[in-house]
């Protein structure tokens, strides 16, 4: 084989060599970019469902907060109504006992 035709076939393997090397650069730059973009989704799909979960906790404590709240509100109410009955039942008694007082302070004048 002549020198022209080896130096011809390296230079051809050379530049087909360059092409494949090429070529897997440019399939790797592109199967990277592939992959950021899926772990970008995979971010965003996280946040969203991190953000989901958040929102479904606050607003089951904040139903917790509420029933809470409404416990407390009834068994004030409860003990108000305890109160206002205890006091009616004590009315009578105290205003015989005022009046008592009354015809006591008017009997020692006379």
């Amino acid at each position: 084989m002549p020198e022209t035709q080896v130096l011809e076939d390296i230079k051809d393997a050379e530049a087909e060599a360059e092409e494949i090397v090429a070529d897997a650069e440019a399939e790797a730059e592109e199967i990277v970019a592939a992959a950021r973009e899926e772990a970008d989704e995979i971010r965003e799909a996280a946040r969203e469902e991190a953000d989901a979960e958040a929102q479904d906790r606050l607003e089951a404590a904040r139903e917790e907060i509420e029933a809470e709240r409404e416990r407390i509100l009834e068994e004030g109410r409860e003990e108000r109504e305890a109160l206002v009955d205890a006091a009616e039942a004590r009315t009578d008694e105290v205003v015989e006992h005022v009046v008592d007082r009354f015809r006591e302070a008017v009997d020692a004048q006379t």
